[in-house]
């Protein structure tokens, strides 16, 4: 089970090779905690704080969301709201966590 700092570290490494390769720093602006882990917001440094109205040096730049349990870490779409991709996400979970409870009887039936 992942915490939100090790979490945390995944994002930033992920982010690391990109930023090195577009000349950026790249910061995580803002963490949510979801259910299943954690959403992870990021952007160019450089726009951390920027005034309204002010365009982002980056775009494109979804967010990742990270779950505690398998650390998987994932890279969402900017073209579908992040709010749909942590439904989409957690329904993926409980299919999961459905398809091992049907395993598992299976195999005890047997």
């Amino acid at each position: 089970m992942l915490t939100e700092d090790e979490a945390r570290g995944l994002v930033l490494k992920e982010l690391a090779q990109p930023a090195r390769e577009m000349n950026l720093d790249h910061a995580i602006s803002r963490v949510e905690t979801v259910s299943f882990g954690w959403v992870f917001y990021w952007c160019a440094r450089q726009d951390i704080g920027r005034p309204a109205g002010r365009r982002p040096t980056l775009g494109g730049n979804g967010p990742f969301l990270v779950d505690r349990e398998n650390g998987r870490l994932i890279r969402t779409a900017t073209s579908k709201p992040v709010a749909q991709q942590i439904t989409d996400y957690e329904r993926r979970l409980r299919h999961e966590a459905h398809a091992r409870n049907a395993a598992a009887k299976h195999a005890v039936q047997q």
